[in-house]
C-alpha cells in the first residue's frame, strides 16, 4: 500500500533466505523506521513488544521467525522449541499458531538440511495468501460502501467507523477492515471513516490515521468513547472492524471496546460487519467468552501514554494518578448475535456456524 510516494508491503524478505525487515509500529505515525530482523529471537521481541501487531501480520512474522531458528538449528528439538517460543507471545491471535503449524507441518518430515529452505518458502507463501486474501475481502465488502452511496445524495459521503488498526500495517497488504475502504476510495465513493483512538495503545489514532492519511482517505479521529454518540446522531453509516480470533460460531475477539460498538450499534440500528481471513477463523472452539484466552498487558500502558514533544521528541508520560492500580486486559469478545455478518475471501455471511459453514463447506 501508498507510504509516502512508495508502494510497499508491510513486511519486505530478503532475497538470500537469511532476514526481513519490518515496519517499527511503536515509532509510527512521527518516524517511519524498517528494522532489520535476522534471528528467532528478534522475531519474538518484535511481536511481544509490538512493534509488529495485527493478526495477519504476526502470522507472517512468526513463520520467518521460525524459518531462521531453523537455519541456525534445524533439528527436531528446536523446531519444537522455537514453535513454541514463538506462539507464546501473543496468545490471543490464533494467525500466529495457524503459520506456526503450517510451518511445523511443512518440515517436519523434510531433511534437515532442507528445513530451513522449505519453511522460508511457506512463510513466503503465508504472506501471498495473505495479500490475496484481503484484496478478496475488500472486493467482497467493497459492495456495503457501494450500497450506501447509492442511498445517498450525489456528493454526500460514507461514514464508516472503525476500531483499532485492521489496516495494511495489521497485514501484508491492503488490510481487513480497510480494504473495502481504500477500493471504495479508489473507485471514486466519497468515503469518510471515523478513526477510534482506541485506548491505550491508540492503534487508531496513531495506525490507522496514518494509513489513511497516506492513501488519501478522508478521516476524522475520535476518543473512543464518542461513536455511540454519532451513531445516535446518525453520522455513522456502518461500522468495520477486523479481529484477532472468530470462533465456528460467529464470536469475535477483537481490540478491547469493540463489545461496546457493537452494542451501541445495534441500539441504533447501525450495521456491524466483521472483516476477516480464512487463518482467524478458530474451527475448534464454539463458545468465545469462555474458551478464548485473553491477553492481559502490562499496566503501565493504562497509566502512561505515548507523544510526541514540541521539541520533536518521543516520550512517555503517565495519566493516572500516581500509586493507582491499572488493569488492562487487551481483548474483548463480542457475541455473535450482535453481528450483522462477516466479510471473508470466499464472500459475506451471518456470524453463525451455518453462515460460516455456507463458504467453508469443507470444515463441516
Amino acid at each position: 500500500m501508498r507510504l509516502g510516494a512508495q508502494t510497499t508491503r508491510s513486511l519486505r524478505a530478503a532475497a538470500d533466505g537469511r532476514s526481513f525487515t519490518i515496519l517499527d509500529q511503536t515509532l509510527l505515525p512521527w518516524r517511519v523506521v524498517w528494522l532489520t530482523i535476522d534471528t528467532e529471537e528478534a522475531a519474538a521481541h518484535a511481536i511481544r513488544t509490538m512493534q509488529v501487531r495485527g493478526a495477519p501480520l504476526i502470522g507472517a512474522v512468526g513463520a520467518y521467525g521460525l524459518a531462521l531458528a531453523l537455519r541456525d538449528d534445524p533439528s527436531d528439538t528446536a523446531l519444537e522449541s522455537a514453535h513454541a517460543a514463538l506462539a507464546a507471545t501473543r496468545p490471543t491471535a490464533i494467525n500466529l499458531r495457524w503459520a506456526l503449524d503450517r510451518v511445523r507441518d511443512a518440515v517436519r518430515n523434510q531433511p534437515h538440511a532442507a528445513r530451513a529452505g522449505i519453511a522460508w518458502e511457506v512463510a513466503g507463501a503465508i504472506c501471498d495468501d495473505d495479500v490475496a486474501t484481503c484484496e478478496a475481502i475488500g472486493r467482497h465488502g467493497l459492495p456495503l460502501l457501494e450500497e450506501i452511496a447509492a442511498r445517498k445524495g450525489p456528493g454526500e459521503r460514507v461514514n464508516v467507523l472503525t476500531h483499532c488498526n485492521a489496516g495494511w500495517l495489521a497485514t501484508v497488504d491492503w488490510g481487513t477492515a480497510t480494504a473495502p475502504i481504500y477500493m471504495a476510495h479508489d473507485a471514486g465513493i466519497a468515503v469518510h471513516v471515523w478513526v477510534d483512538e482506541t485506548r491505550p495503545r491508540n492503534q487508531g489514532a496513531a495506525l490507522t490515521a496514518f494509513e489513511l492519511g497516506n492513501h488519501g482517505v478522508a478521516h476524522t479521529v475520535i476518543a473512543d468513547n464518542a461513536g455511540g454518540h454519532l451513531m445516535q446522531r446518525g453520522e455513522v453509516d456502518i461500522v468495520i472492524v477486523g479481529t484477532d480470533r472468530v470462533t465456528r460460531t460467529g464470536d469475535v475477539a477483537n481490540k478491547i471496546g469493540t463489545y461496546l460498538k457493537a452494542l451501541a450499534a445495534r441500539d441504533t440500528g447501525v450495521p456491524f460487519w466483521v472483516a476477516l481471513p480464512h487463518s482467524t477463523i478458530d474451527w475448534s472452539v464454539r463458545d468465545g467468552l469462555a474458551d478464548i484466552p485473553i491477553e492481559e498487558r502490562g499496566a503501565d500502558e493504562v497509566t502512561e501514554i505515548a507523544g510526541l514533544t514540541a521539541e520533536g521528541a518521543v516520550t512517555r508520560v503517565r495519566v493516572a494518578n500516581p500509586g493507582s492500580a491499572a488493569s488492562n486486559p487487551a481483548f474483548d469478545v463480542t457475541p455473535a448475535r450482535l453481528v450483522t455478518g462477516l466479510i471473508t475471501e470466499r464472500g459475506r455471511c451471518r456470524a453463525s456456524e451455518a453462515g460460516l459453514l455456507s463458504l467453508y463447506p469443507e470444515r463441516a
